[in-house]
């Protein structure tokens, strides 16, 4: 028997399998979640799935510059405004801190939260000025 057809590797491969089954399924609903955030702020639902696309249409939600989309792409200092960017998307649809707590822990609890709940949008007022 070859070392590629033995039962530990038919076993490990059936975990790999079961374990890609349920990252791309939370993926998915985050992905539904974010489209129909998008659509109760009155952005077009396809946006959430396009790359890039969907965080200058989220700094707009947010009432953000989007000159802070470059800052997503600086180590370090990504995580800081993700998480500023996310907490004002919680206060736009008139949530708190623990909202905003799991957006960033846990978003496959948090963004359905948003998209599915009563959570009503409501243009946040920003003290930066969109450009």
């Amino acid at each position: 028997m070859e070392p590629y057809e033995s039962v530990e590797t038919g076993g490990l491969m059936a975990a790999m399998g079961a374990l890609a089954f349920v990252y791309f399924a939370v993926i998915l609903l985050i992905l539904v979640s974010m489209w129909k955030i998008f659509v109760k702020a009155g952005k077009p639902g396809w946006a959430a799935i396009v790359p890039i696309y969907n965080m200058i249409v989220l700094l707009e939600i947010v009432n953000k510059p989007i000159w802070w989309f470059i800052m997503f792409f600086i180590p370090l200092v990504n995580l800081i405004f993700i998480i500023m960017t996310y907490n004002e998307l919680s206060k736009s649809f008139g949530q708190g801190v623990g909202t905003t707590v799991l957006l960033i822990l846990l978003p496959f609890v948090g963004f359905p939260m948003l998209a599915f709940g009563d959570a009503q949008y409501t243009r946040p007022v920003s003290s930066a000025m969109p450009v």
